[in-house]
């Protein structure tokens, strides 16, 4: 079943390229390498599979090109945080377990979520207020997103059981900030986005039941950290 969607989607994935490139239809290419690669990289980080980094990476160099020429200036400069977080967390997946082992899932701790949650409300009001000031498109809703999707990018690298629900939070705002701003394609990229967010939490809370000890010994090992 896996096989045949993955080959269902590879061709519906070509069409779309072609389509874009010879006008027939009113979509950037940009836009739409970004849609595929992004669906693809989600879908492989639902299954922890560890090719989802240099999707990812390839994902947010197309969306750089499409954010700067749309004037979202802070999802641009996500981009370019989200290539950095990509090859660590690339390493991370691979190395960061104990003795360089591979990663496995964990909850967040009590300590790291208060210090994630004081982040989140100082650089929003911080980022609102510059975003005004170079006459963002969205100044709130921009600075808001940016700041939920960098935390959630964190904790994914680090396997937290808790990037799911902040993803989920930033796609639903995603999905409308988007359609605001007539990138009809994103926005419904980001309800596909929404709801494998939506299996990644149960597929991940499944592993974390399964496997509780390696889970709490890596976020024993990460609290540290």
């Amino acid at each position: 079943m896996r096989r045949l969607l993955f080959i269902l989607s590879a061709v519906a994935s070509v069409a779309l390229c072609l389509a874009s490139v010879r006008h027939l239809v009113p979509l950037a290419l940009t836009e739409v390498l970004g849609f595929i690669t992004g669906g693809y990289c989600v879908w492989l980080t639902v299954e922890e599979n560890v090719w989802n980094w240099p999707i990812g990476i390839a994902n947010s160099a197309f969306f750089l090109a499409l954010f700067l020429h749309t004037r979202l200036f802070a999802d641009a400069a996500l981009q370019l945080v989200y290539i950095v977080l990509g090859f660590l967390g690339w390493y991370w997946w691979l190395r960061g377990g104990p003795a360089k082992t591979v990663l496995h899932v964990r909850r967040i701790g009590m300590r790291e979520a208060s210090v994630l949650v004081l982040i989140a409300v100082s650089v929003t009001t911080g980022m609102t207020r510059f975003l005004g000031s170079v006459h963002d498109a969205a100044p709130f809703w921009d600075a808001f997103t940016t700041v939920l999707s960098l935390i959630a990018q964190y904790l994914l690298t680090r396997k937290v059981l808790e990037n799911w629900p902040v993803w989920i939070t930033a796609d639903v705002i995603y999905v409308w900030l988007y359609a605001y701003k007539h990138l009809y394609l994103t926005s419904g990229l980001y309800i596909v986005f929404l709801a494998l967010c939506i299996g990644g939490l149960v597929r991940w809370a499944r592993t974390l039941r399964v496997s509780p000890n390696a889970a709490n010994l890596e976020g024993s090992m990460g609290r540290v950290g």
